[in-house]
């Protein structure tokens, strides 16, 4: 879709209620002013991803009210900042996780919750690890503790947050085994990672012949009754991460269900006497709806009161 626009008017892609793709619509209005503390960017890339998709079906745990600009991370460059803004700031490619909001021309945020990307990345190369790469990297060090010489699982190895946990896996030195359809195999394996085909193979019993004492780590988005296989197959001291429920896109009803079920059966299987640990990740944790700050920078605010809503 292309939109023509002047250079004091920006552009925002609303979604009006539960529409399919084509009734999504297009908002004009001016280019705001950045306030104390704050800058303006002007929006290079950002994404559509299996959030916004369940956004637009009204399925997403706790997307806003309709209607709303989705977009959930962006990349941009600096177009104006406000008192209290080191003028430098000017003129850089920052990047930006924002939840709702990124599908717009130009965005206000907080001067502290933008980060700089690193010269000779292009804007659509960095926008593709704002989220996928923070979920990432947090599951797999601060939640698993991934350490060199284990053996780890990734479901939907192929996809925007398992392709960067398995570079990040490989990284520390573990061994990775990856599920995905037959298409991929050779990319994966091309990669270092041993694929399982989810359609055609029963994972537990070929995971259990490549790691007989069970792996390391479990990293999940599919969720609904394949959580308990991933349970299954930790070894003794290995963590199940648990960060969607891919599995239950589709599902009518509660569309906090599925995520409630998980958070369940985690907080039974960590009340059990055993060595295994299991957690449901949420890069929002603590942050509602609105856009919020880059998980760099949330230190920084105090915590309104815990949320958990499915990770990207």
């Amino acid at each position: 879709m292309e939109v023509a626009m002047n250079a004091a008017e920006m552009i925002e892609v609303v979604l009006p209620g539960k529409v399919e793709p084509e009734e999504l619509q297009v908002r004009r209005r001016a280019v705001p002013s950045a306030g104390p503390g704050q800058v303006v960017v002007r929006m290079e890339a950002t994404g559509v991803s299996f959030a916004e998709q369940q956004m637009r079906r009204g399925r997403y745990y706790d997307q806003p009210p309709f209607p709303f600009v989705p977009g959930y991370d962006m990349v941009g460059t600096v177009l104006a900042a406000g008192d209290g803004v080191g003028a430098g700031l000017v003129g850089t490619r920052v990047a930006a996780l924002l939840k709702v909001g990124g599908w717009a021309s130009h965005v206000v945020l907080d001067a502290a919750d933008v980060v700089p990307v690193p010269d000779g990345i292009g804007a659509a190369e960095a926008e593709t690890v704002v989220i996928n790469g923070i979920t990432a990297w947090q599951m797999l060090h601060r939640k698993a503790r991934v350490r060199a010489g284990q053996t780890v699982l990734v479901h939907g190895a192929n996809g925007g947050v398992g392709s960067v946990l398995v570079q990040l896996a490989q990284a520390v030195g573990a061994n990775v085994i990856g599920t995905a359809s037959a298409r991929h195999h050779a990319a994966l394996r091309e990669g270092g990672v041993i694929p399982i085909d989810y359609r055609t193979e029963n994972i537990p019993a070929r995971v259990h012949d490549l790691a007989p004492r069970g792996v390391d780590a479990v990293f999940d988005h599919v969720g609904g009754r394949g959580i308990v296989d991933s349970w299954r197959l930790l070894a003794p001291g290995g963590t199940l991460v648990s960060y969607g429920s891919a599995s239950t896109r589709d599902d009518e009803g509660s569309k906090r269900w599925p995520v409630l079920k998980l958070l369940g059966r985690i907080w039974l299987w960590n009340a059990l006497p055993n060595r295994r640990r299991a957690y449901f990740f949420n890069v929002w944790a603590g942050r509602g709806p609105e856009p919020q700050p880059f998980p760099g920078q949330a230190a920084r605010r105090p915590r309104r009161g815990l949320r958990s809503a499915p990770a990207r």
